[in-house]
């Protein structure tokens, strides 16, 4: 659900923040130096960069937007065969980064894997108190095994996490988080993060660089 308390013109990030924005997110505009939309998302990036590891500087600038979502009471299961509730990981009282990709992606799954590989790295001993998520939107395919292997070809730490389970469910969550876009090629970069249980979302629309990610998200924690 997108708040309607402000309908500010949209703005991507590098655009001074309108004076308009009231309260916290004012607070959050100031320090990352994002506007924060709260129109219906749009103008998606979809250039892709030369670089495996990282957008080019070239690529649109993302849209950030602060959103309110219930997170859907479904099971999931891990890369390490755990079936779990997707509240209680969620819930676990660390802040949450979460994405959406499949293992046979070619295109901007790795980018955006290679961000949280990065942004985990930079954190350093922080990354214990962060939990970064990698849902499947393909999981007929991405079985628990495949999802293992993706996740070491990441180097991803143990707090970064990859799930998959039934179809059904891996759309209650897209839905839920205004990322279902059809069929698995449609899917466009989007990076969510929460400070904590019960807080917004920060929702990044485009490729992220990881250094951005990682302001966003200490910036994200100074106003929770």
């Amino acid at each position: 659900m997108i708040s309607q308390s402000k309908r500010p013109l949209p703005h991507t990030r590098g655009s001074p923040p309108p004076a308009a924005v009231g309260g916290a997110f004012a607070r959050l505009a100031e320090l990352t130096g994002v506007v924060l939309v709260f129109a219906a998302s749009g103008g998606v990036a979809k250039a892709l960069a030369d670089e495996p590891s990282v957008p080019a500087s070239g690529t649109s600038h993302p849209i950030v937007s602060i959103r309110e979502y219930a997170v859907p009471a479904v099971r999931l299961v891990r890369e390490d065969g755990k079936v779990v509730s997707l509240p209680e990981e969620m819930n676990d009282g660390r802040p949450v980064v979460l994405n959406f990709i499949f293992t046979s992606c070619r295109t901007i799954c790795p980018l955006m894997s290679s961000v949280f590989a990065q942004f985990e790295r930079r954190l350093g001993v922080e990354a214990d108190k962060v939990h970064l998520m990698s849902i499947s939107i393909d999981p007929e395919e991405d079985t628990p095994g495949r999802l293992l292997e993706y996740a070491r070809k990441f180097h991803a730490g143990p707090d970064w996490q990859h799930y998959t389970g039934t179809l059904d469910a891996s759309i209650a969550v897209q839905r839920a988080f205004d990322v279902y876009r059809g069929a698995k090629m449609s899917h466009t970069p989007v990076t969510l993060l929460r400070a904590a249980p019960g807080k917004s979302w920060l929702r990044i629309d485009g490729f992220v660089r990881p250094d951005d990610l990682v302001r966003d998200y200490r910036d994200l924690l100074a106003v929770r």
